[in-house]
């Protein structure tokens, strides 16, 4: 028995009929992540790319290839889309954007593809955006987070994708590789007690370092800049501004 909606009992391609099904509201969110260089990373962070405003335009890429989804996949229907939206989470850790897209309708057919090409075409634009910087930056991790509406009910993946993956800076790409001593232990650098503690309290309190800054009146680059260690110490007056930002009193940023 054909299981798969897309083929016919002799095994061709097909769009499905949904004439038959109800009309019903229809949501999807995907995410795709993106690992850049520190140095792309960076440039996106202060707004210095050489195209200019990355996130810009992968934002508005993203929303329009959404309502075009059934022009590049073909056995996609075309929707009437009430909504496409586009996130951005900064990944300084890993020099890494995570995108999430999502989109909603009220038709016949889900929005899962929509979510998905969304997803993908934002993470492509942002490689557009900043290829000048950094060829090597890898686009991973694109799957549906979530869909509700429909036949078949609602569906929601396990947490966030997170990559593992670090990429060293564009200069030393490509350079030979230096194996280790089998007998030789690698050297470990003793974490940063301050920097960890400063990363802890963002997370404990839901703070984006791009919203942060800005809020606070600080170049967001100073606090990338610090989070990924380029930056040994925030400026007095930095930290001053970030806690007041963030309601707290200095000394609570690095507890």
């Amino acid at each position: 028995m054909n299981n798969l909606s897309h083929l016919d009992e002799s095994g061709a391609a097909r769009m499905v009929d949904v004439s038959g099904k109800d009309t019903t509201e229809r949501e999807a969110t995907a995410e795709a992540l993106i690992v850049l260089s520190p140095e792309a990373f960076e440039a996106i962070a202060a707004g210095e790319a050489p195209k200019g405003d990355v996130l810009a335009a992968a934002r508005i890429a993203g929303i329009m290839a959404a309502k075009k989804t059934s022009e590049l996949i073909p056995l996609c229907h075309a929707l009437p889309l009430s909504k496409a939206e586009i996130a951005f989470e900064p990944l300084p850790e890993k020099n890494a954007i995570r995108i999430e897209a999502t989109v909603k309708t009220i038709a016949r057919t889900g929005v899962e593809m929509e979510a998905l090409t969304a997803a993908s075409i934002a993470a492509l634009t942002i490689y557009d955006m900043t290829k000048a910087i950094d060829k090597g930056a890898v686009i991973e991790g694109l799957r549906l987070l979530a869909k509700s509406g429909g036949k078949s009910g609602s569906f929601t993946a396990a947490a966030p994708y997170r990559s593992a993956r670090k990429l060293p800076s564009a200069a030393s790409r490509g350079r030979p590789t230096t194996l280790m001593d089998p007998g030789a232990a690698p050297a470990i650098a003793a974490p940063d007690a301050k920097r960890e503690a400063f990363r802890t309290f963002m997370t404990s309190h839901n703070l984006r370092a791009t919203e942060w800054a800005k809020t606070a009146g600080i170049p967001a680059s100073q606090l990338y800049a610090f989070l990924t260690g380029r930056l040994r110490n925030l400026t007095d007056d930095a930290i001053q501004k970030l806690a007041r930002a963030a309601r707290v009193r200095p000394e609570d940023m690095f507890r």
